[in-house]
Order: structure tokens, then sequence, then C-alpha cells
């Protein structure tokens, strides 16, 4: 009969499993990560995974999850550490480019089209949406001060789609190391440009 485990023991071994699909995923894919390459990673019974969560795919909802609560986290501490809307601007941008480029096997299992119905993840959907908000929150920030006009919500997402664009290149291997930072600063000038309020 298993024994019966105290709920801090359980998050634990969650977070060290959470911990060993990552380790998987970035060293062989995401096909490498299966219940049975986790217990021989952690060194328990092929049954153990399975009584902290329900599939491989429970398991790396968590470990989605958990990158975008870190780069949430990450993107809010730069929007509060800066006192105007474009420095707030600046500080997000600087803070997405530096946690993709520190934590790339978590940004990409993040981002990985290989996904299961996230909606059957309550957890993932709710750090995934605050993910999202955080790449509005500054533009928010900068339509309040009049720097830019239009739709918040929308802006967010074009300078999120163009900044996550020209970090996939770089983690492809695509373009050289750095690339990434100067495009994510040319694009955010031109699309800065063309939004200012009055423009």
């Amino acid at each position: 009969m298993p024994r019966i485990l105290s709920e801090t023991a359980v998050a634990d071994f969650r977070e060290r499993m959470c911990e060993a699909a990552e380790r998987l995923f970035a060293a062989r894919g995401p096909d490498a990560v299966t219940m049975r390459q986790l217990a021989a990673d952690l060194g328990v019974s092929p049954m153990t995974p399975y009584r902290y969560f329900r599939d491989k795919d429970d398991i790396l909802a968590a470990v989605r999850a958990n990158g975008f609560n870190r780069f949430a986290e990450a993107l809010e501490t730069a929007r509060a550490s800066a006192a105007s809307g474009r420095a707030r601007a600046a500080a997000v941008g600087e803070a997405y480019l530096d946690f993709a480029f520190e934590n790339p096997h978590t940004y990409k299992l993040m981002f990985d089209l290989n996904q299961p119905h996230e909606a059957d993840y309550p957890d993932l959907v709710a750090a995934a949406r605050r993910a999202r908000a955080t790449m509005s929150g500054y533009v928010d920030d900068q339509a309040a001060e009049g720097e830019i006009a239009g739709d918040p919500a929308r802006i967010g997402l074009m300078f999120w789609a163009a900044t996550h664009g020209a970090v996939v290149l770089e983690l492809a291997g695509r373009v050289p190391a750095g690339t990434a930072r100067a495009l994510h600063h040319d694009l955010s000038a031109t699309l800065a440009r063309g939004l200012r309020a009055g423009a």
C-alpha cells in the first residue's frame, strides 16, 4: 500500500518531475518526455509518476504554466521598476528578451506547437492569461500618457508578435546571436512611431 504523503512532499515531488520533464524536453524534444522516462530519470518505479500527474500532457501543462508565471513575473517586475510609459515599455522589452535567452528551453516549451488543448488545464489557462496581460499593461501606460493611440490589447499583441518572431528566429539559429535584440529595438521603434497619438 502506498504511503500517505504530506502536501509539501507531493508539491516537492511534482516540482522535481516538472524539472525532469523540462530537462528531457531540452535534451531530446517532446517525444522524449514519457512517464516511463521520467520515472527512470528520477529513480522511481514506472507507476510512481501517475500518483502525481494523469499523464505526460498533464506534466507538460504544469511545466508550461510554471514557465508562463515566471515569464509574467519578470515582465511585471520590469514594468514596476520604471517611472514613465516609454521607460516601462523599454524595461518590459528587455525583460522579455532576457527571459527568453536565459531560459531558452522553457521559452520553447511554453510556445511549442504540439500542445494539448489548453482549456483542459485551468492553471495553464490562468498563467497564459497573466502573461498576455503583461504584454498590454505597459501599452495601457503609454496610452494613458498620450504617447500612443489605439486599442492597448491589440497593440500589445502586435509588439508581442514582433518580439516573439525575432526571438524564435534566433533560438532556431536562423539569425546570428544578438540579432533578436537589435530587431526588437528596430521593430519597437518603428511600431511606436506609427502608433503615436495624433500621428
